[in-house]
């Protein structure tokens, strides 16, 4: 997922303060990136979160997820619109109304 002005439009977020957008998309993708992680590795082993770890290329990441913890999509895509929904709750605060 892309976290651009395209992004900020579908949240309705486009009022918001241009010297705070890229700050908020920073945010948003470090804070996605922590909530699916987080999933992600419960149920996983320490030696499973270690052989992750070690892994650089983003097709064998891909390949060891799709191996080791087949839902990772639908936690990805779950993440991702409870996430949505918190910016969706949360608009008129974060453009400042």
């Amino acid at each position: 997922m892309e976290f651009n002005e395209q992004f900020l439009q579908e949240m309705g977020l486009s009022a918001m303060p241009e010297e705070q957008k890229q700050k908020f998309l920073d945010y948003i993708q470090e804070e996605l990136e922590i909530r699916i992680g987080e999933r992600i590795s419960r149920g996983l082993t320490e030696e499973q979160l270690n052989e992750f770890d070690m892994i650089t290329d983003q097709a064998e990441a891909t390949k060891w997820l799709e191996k080791n913890r087949p839902d990772y999509r639908e936690i990805v895509n779950r993440t991702i619109e409870e996430l949505k929904a918190e910016i969706r709750a949360n608009r008129a605060r974060l453009v400042g109304a």
